[in-house]
């Protein structure tokens, strides 16, 4: 069995509400590039093996407009799993590999459009304890059914990977475009299965990604008998520029001169 996992988001959202558990707005709801391009990969390995095409999504009722979509393009079977939007990643992967036992080939969109953290397909492998290829640029079936995918890294050097079934893979955008749907296809009822999802934990801990903030410092009140004094002091308008100072100090004096340094800037208690 092949499978698919899509997930249900507003593609016009704004990025700064992305974070918030509100609904989609049904009107412009859909799924992502990377999530078409996954099942897309997914048609072209049903077509080469014939096997069957299970698409899987997390979401509220709502959510199966996008099984629908991929029942039409045409997926063999659509679940949803019942769950709060605001489910974290790893409850999601949890409850999908619940369904995806029996899969051989799981395709998945290399990070969602609304958090973009790309953790559900690391985790869903975890849980499967299989094989997995992240954020994959480029994919080449070979005839013993063996794919040959190449992933991002930095610097703009590319990883060449052998990888065999049971694998989770995950694709970028502009790997693959989408088939147009039959429109017999799309004007015949299709069924989606729900299945019941796991309680979601109230405590909110590691629910939310959020940007990295430092822990902040304690500084000295500034010395100063008048106001502009005391803005001088804070912003050190006349202390002169100071210059960064090349030394070479035998390691542990060296690190005795950054532990100083430290104290000085603050970061370090005295």
């Amino acid at each position: 069995m092949i499978a698919v996992c899509l997930k249900w988001v507003d593609r016009q959202r704004d990025i700064s509400v992305a974070v918030g558990a509100v609904a989609p707005d049904v009107r412009f709801a859909g799924v992502s590039r990377a999530d078409q391009a996954a099942l897309e990969w997914a048609l072209q390995c049903r077509d080469a093996t014939g096997d069957d095409l299970l698409a899987v999504t997390a979401g509220p009722p709502a959510a199966e407009q996008i099984l629908r979509d991929a029942l039409a393009a045409g997926a063999t079977r659509a679940v949803r799993i019942d769950l709060a939007l605001d489910a974290p990643s790893r409850l999601v992967a949890a409850a999908l590999a619940e369904q995806l036992a029996d899969a051989d080939t799981i395709w998945c969109g290399d990070y969602s459009f609304d958090r973009g953290t790309g953790s559900v397909p690391a985790f869903l492998a975890a849980e499967l304890r299989c094989a997995q290829a992240l954020g994959l640029v480029g994919v080449a079936r070979s005839g013993d059914g063996t794919l040959r995918v190449s992933r991002r890294l930095d610097g703009g050097r590319r990883e060449v990977l052998d990888v065999d079934p049971p694998a989770v893979l995950s694709v970028e955008g502009s790997t693959a475009l989408l088939r147009r749907a039959p429109l017999r296809r799309m004007l015949t009822p299709a069924s989606v299965d729900v299945a019941p999802g796991p309680a979601v934990p109230t405590s909110g801990v590691g629910n939310i990604s959020r940007p990295f903030r430092p822990r902040p410092r304690v500084l000295p009140a500034p010395v100063g008998a008048t106001a502009l004094e005391r803005v001088r002091a804070l912003t050190a308008a006349d202390v002169g520029r100071v210059h960064g100072d090349t030394v070479e100090l035998a390691p542990g004096d060296a690190a005795e001169r950054i532990l100083d340094a430290l104290r000085e800037w603050g970061y370090l208690a005295e």
